[in-house]
């Protein structure tokens, strides 16, 4: 057993939900009535089942807001506008969302905005114990399994409505102190047999190989630009895609006066639209759709991000697929560059 890590067997779930929104504003993914899910403030006391349903948007909103103030200029002097959010957790991040999370903590690892909301924050894990629609988590190393480094707690469901706790962080361990449960210690036996869940569950995905064929594509420097100007007709930069995906972080800034005073807003772009990149000068790198096509694709999958990240830009999570209604997604998009190839 790892030293640092402690797991346990729990048979009510409700009574860590309980406790921990104690002590957290509780966030967890629910069903709406048209089967839609989505992360969801909880109100303390209250209680849903843990879903295994990938919501459509991942959380990366609690930490990169979609818009939010940066300062004030009142004419005199400028005041900054920090988050001072209370202590909040995220029940239930499936292992994508969670990768992707930690590959933004790199990203925003020097901007105060996002680090005092994550600073804040509580990741609960949840296994994934079967493949979900477009993912392609295990090709990118970023699931079914939670990465033990990407979560302060990690839930793995067992059979008969029981659960396998693994505390990873002092976080974790921390937030469990209290708590009134007959937690058992059962490292090895659980630990074992959460690995052969997780192992069947990576069997059972689809093939991927248009998957690693393109990203070999992509990083072999031979697509033409004719391919990406072909593709990029179909491109609506409707920004689908960079919204939902769970790394990307394009934004930009923007003044708004208002009595007197100057308010700078932060607020999410897409490196899809055509003037993002334009630059003060009016010249524009990327000035043509199929380039910046090709740069989206390339800031997923370049083996030149690798070295600043540790890994791609893609957890595997296949959201892109689900929304672009030009048919671009991941999946269609690397089916065509490997028939191109």
């Amino acid at each position: 057993m790892t030293p640092e890590i402690k797991g346990y067997l729990i048979d009510n779930l409700c009574i860590l939900q309980h406790h921990l929104a104690e002590h957290y504003q509780f966030n967890q993914v629910i069903k709406d009535s048209n089967q839609q899910c989505y992360w969801q403030q909880i109100d303390n006391g209250a209680t849903a089942p843990l879903l295994t349903d990938k919501p459509l948007s991942s959380p990366k909103a609690f930490f990169f807001a979609e818009r939010e103030n940066l300062l004030i200029f009142d004419g005199q002097c400028f005041r900054e506008t920090l988050p001072t959010p209370a202590p909040f957790v995220l029940f239930g991040v499936q292992s994508c969302d969670l990768t992707a999370i930690s590959y933004q903590d790199q990203f925003f690892k020097d901007d105060p905005y996002y680090q005092a909301r994550r600073n804040q924050c509580l990741l609960v894990g949840v296994d994934c114990i079967h493949p979900c629609e477009n993912g392609f988590c295990p090709t990118v190393d970023a699931g079914p399994g939670v990465r033990i480094n990407t979560a302060d707690l990690i839930l793995h469901p067992l059979p008969d409505d029981n659960w396998f706790l693994l505390a990873t962080t002092d976080k974790g361990k921390e937030a469990l102190l209290g708590l009134e449960l007959g937690l058992e210690l059962a490292y090895g036996h659980y630990m074992a047999q959460r690995e052969a869940s997780l192992q069947q569950c990576e069997s059972e995905f689809p093939s991927d190989v248009h998957i690693t064929a393109g990203i070999k594509q992509l990083n072999s420097n031979t697509i033409t630009a004719t391919f990406w100007d072909t593709v990029a007709i179909q491109c609506l930069a409707c920004s689908g895609c960079t919204s939902l995906c769970p790394t990307c972080s394009c934004y930009s800034t923007r003044d708004i006066e208002t009595a007197g005073k100057v308010t700078q807003q932060r607020f999410w772009d897409s490196c899809l639209y055509e003037g993002f990149q334009r630059e003060a000068s009016f010249n524009n790198p990327s000035v043509n759709a199929g380039a910046r096509v090709q740069r989206f694709w390339n800031h997923k999958f370049s083996d030149a991000f690798v070295s600043e990240f540790g890994r791609y830009g893609c957890v595997g999570c296949g959201r892109c697929e689900q929304t672009c209604p030009g048919v671009i997604g991941v999946h269609s998009i690397m089916k065509r560059i490997e028939k191109n190839a």
